[in-house]
């Protein structure tokens, strides 16, 4: 079967990971998420640590691509850096909320964890698919607090381009140096319009946050 050229939201499916997936096959090009999502990633689930999700090519019913979510809070260390974040974003906040929003300590959000695209299908708009529904997911998520989307990602050009694309801001910059980065979406979820999805219904996030069994 010929493959894709670019994948459309209805061209996918996403749902949560079964346990009996064997995903030994799956490689992204990336020794360390390789090595989580085809060794780790059912006991991650298991002990609750994330909630993992598969994204299928509706064709053939194959696994394209895979993420995890769990919860996050937005911690600012001190006083300089909460100012510095609440400037960032500021311009992206309603006025009604603006007051309440500077007296926060922290800011509810929620972190994907680990994302990978099978390395044969990078580049063909999956990636963008995957952030596109969870935005649209957790507009309407109202089981607890949830104000932005985070995400702990490669630190490497070609990553950090995807991210800097779809409006994720560095968390810190005290990570310029590391592997990984910590990124959030300037974007608070709750004001955000929701993107025009094909998904289907969303992922009931009320009985995956609370079982993943």
């Amino acid at each position: 079967m010929e493959g894709r050229i670019q994948y459309s939201a209805s061209d996918l499916k996403i749902e949560k990971l079964s346990k009996s997936e064997d995903l030994s096959f799956f490689s992204c090009g990336c020794k360390d998420l390789d090595l989580f999502f085809q060794k780790e990633i059912h006991l991650c689930v298991k002990y609750k640590y994330v909630s993992a999700y598969c994204v299928k090519d509706i064709l053939d019913n194959s696994i394209v691509a895979l993420f995890t979510l769990s919860h996050d809070s937005v911690l600012l260390s001190c006083d300089s850096e909460k100012n510095e974040f609440i400037e960032e974003v500021s311009d992206r906040i309603n006025g009604e909320y603006q007051y309440i929003f500077e007296k926060q300590s922290s800011f509810p959000a929620i972190n994907i964890g680990h994302l990978a695209v099978l390395k044969e299908k990078q580049g063909k708009n999956i990636g963008k698919n995957i952030i596109d529904f969870i935005i649209s997911t957790f507009i309407d998520y109202n089981i607890s607090g949830c104000q932005f989307i985070t995400v702990d990602s490669l630190n490497n050009p070609r990553t950090n381009k995807f991210y800097l694309k779809y409006g994720f801001i560095n968390q810190t910059n005290t990570d310029i140096n590391k592997t990984t980065k910590k990124r959030l979406r300037k974007q608070m979820v709750t004001i955000q319009p929701p993107p025009t999805s094909t998904y289907g219904r969303p992922i009931s996030f009320h009985a995956h946050v609370l079982s993943h069994s």
